[in-house]
């Protein structure tokens, strides 16, 4: 099992299709991004749910509405994304076991548990860095890569696709 979920890669993905790194603001129904990706809308809601609680997007009701960022997209990092899907939660939870070696016959000698277990300190330092690192990236910056990967026609065909979309809700 991953430590981040394939939740916090479907929002990401919806979220790159409403960031535009020039900062025009985008806007698009969860219906309409669920389907452009082909992930199940009822999953994509429940990640909208959570970004919009984490006041990473703002929601317009109506036949006419659809979601935009709260923020411009260099305000926005992964690790925001991250934390708003799956929650703030430990790369390793240490259990300590290095009180229940054999050798000590139900009494570990205080040397055994002084200070921080060598590899709970080591976790700790991965986590510290894979949060850095994530908090480091933004969406505008995601948008930019993707960008240089992509043909320009795609976020032009994209753009088109979503406000063929968006024009043809009934109000």
């Amino acid at each position: 099992m991953s430590h981040i979920s394939a939740g916090v890669e479907y929002a990401l993905h919806c979220l790159l299709y409403i960031a535009d790194p020039q900062g025009k603001v985008t806007e698009a129904s969860v219906r309409d991004l669920s389907e452009l990706q082909g992930v199940p809308f009822d999953y994509v809601a429940k990640l909208f749910t959570k970004l919009h609680k984490a006041r990473l997007i703002i929601a317009t009701e109506g036949a006419k509405g659809g979601i935009r960022l709260a923020k411009p997209p260099h305000e926005i990092t992964v690790l925001d994304v991250v934390d708003a899907v799956d929650g703030r939660k430990k790369l390793f939870d240490c259990k300590e076991i290095r009180n229940r070696c054999a050798v000590f016959e139900d009494t570990p000698p205080s040397w055994a548990s002084a200070g921080l277990c060598a590899i709970h300190s080591l976790m700790i330092e991965a986590d510290n860095s894979m949060r850095a690192v994530l908090a480091a990236q933004t969406l505008a910056g995601l948008a930019g890569q993707f960008g240089r990967k992509a043909p320009p026609e795609f976020g032009q065909q994209v753009s088109r696709w979503l406000g063929d979309r968006g024009s043809r809700r009934i109000l």
